[in-house]
This record gives structure tokens, C-alpha cells and sequence, in this order.
């Protein structure tokens, strides 16, 4: 398996996160501005509130994205869809590239990270809602099985919310990519930001 995942520590890897979220290509993530503090202070929340979580993805050992997974019952979308037994949220984003492009990159990222949440138990749907003016990732994001259900207004952004069965995972996992629509590294290398 190429990649693997383990827990965030949210002062350790810190300053690492900033150096990833104050890139001009994570602007959706919504922390352009943030100081290495500020993103102590965001991840020590998360990874205390007991409904959301953070991991590292690894790639050979090297850390190269940032996955979250939240309870939607527990979120801002509380409310804003009918939450259904078995419904878990994520955020992803990718780091920049160290190494030069790879195409493909950034799917193999977001199957890696489905793939995991749908093997926990009790997983049958997953849950997007990135920023509605966020094309790229709307493409990603359809190409790997999510459906758009419509524009919703959070706190902080108009979100695309976007769902993910496990059947339509695993039935996009199966479509070859059409001729002219792979994914080229522009795309693969956005975030997939669901807070921004």
C-alpha cells in the first residue's frame, strides 16, 4: 500500500500544516493568514471535540496530505440535510508537490482516503461540502462517485454538498478514465478544502 495514515499531533506537525495551508493553491482551505499558532489552536479543537479528526497521509513514510473525517450530526451541516445512519464527513488536502508533478496523484490521494473511511464500520456515505466556486474539486470529487445535492450556506462559505455512497465509490473505481479527461497535475494538486 503506498499510503497510510496516522494521527495528527497538533503541535508537532504544526508547523508543517502551515507550511501546506498558507499556500496561495490551498486558498479555499481558508487559513492564507494563519500563523503556526493559529493552526495549533485549530487542530488542538479538532482533535479534542470527540466528533471531528485529523490524520496525516503518508506517502512512503512522508507526510503529503491532510485528511479529516467529522460527524455531519455534529457540524455545521447539522440541520442543512437529513443526516442518515452511517454518514461520515471529510476534508482533504493535498501538499504541494516535492518531488515535481504526478499525474493521477491527487485520485490515487482521494481513493486512498475513501477506501479507508469505507472499510470502518457502519460507513455507507460519505460527505463533501467544499466551496461552491471550487470547480476543480467538484471534478475530482464526481469523477470518484460523489453526487451533487445542491448549494448550501455554512458560516464561513456557499458549499457544494456532495455525497458519496459506497456503491458509487466502488462502481467510479471500476470506469476507466474517458479519453482526454484525466486529471492533469493542476487539478490533482488542490486541496480539497470543506472549510473554507
Amino acid at each position: 500500500m503506498r499510503f497510510t495514515f496516522r494521527c495528527l499531533d497538533a503541535v508537532a506537525d504544526a508547523p508543517l500544516l502551515h507550511s501546506w495551508v498558507t499556500r496561495p493553491y490551498a486558498s479555499f482551505w481558508g487559513m492564507l493568514y494563519a500563523s503556526v499558532e493559529d493552526v495549533v489552536e485549530e487542530y488542538t479543537k479538532i482533535q479534542a471535540s470527540g466528533h471531528h479528526h485529523a490524520l496525516l497521509g503518508l506517502d512512503a513514510g512522508v507526510p503529503a496530505f491532510l485528511m479529516e473525517e467529522y460527524l455531519p450530526a455534529s457540524s455545521p451541516l447539522a440541520g442543512l440535510y437529513a443526516v442518515q445512519p452511517g454518514d461520515v464527513g471529510m476534508h482533504l488536502l493535498v501538499a504541494p508537490p516535492s518531488n515535481g508533478p504526478e499525474a493521477g496523484y491527487t485520485t490515487a490521494v482521494m481513493d486512498a482516503v475513501l477506501g479507508r473511511l469505507f472499510a470502518a464500520p457502519g460507513v455507507e456515505r460519505v460527505v463533501v461540502e467544499p466551496d461552491a466556486r471550487n470547480t476543480k474539486i467538484h471534478a475530482l470529487n464526481e469523477r470518484l462517485g460523489f453526487q451533487p445535492a445542491g448549494v448550501v450556506m455554512l458560516p464561513d462559505k456557499e458549499a457544494l454538498l456532495s455525497f458519496c455512497s459506497r456503491p458509487d465509490y466502488l462502481a467510479a473505481r471500476t470506469v476507466p478514465a474517458a479519453a482526454g479527461t484525466a486529471i492533469t497535475e493542476s487539478t490533482a494538486r488542490m486541496p480539497v478544502p470543506q472549510e473554507a
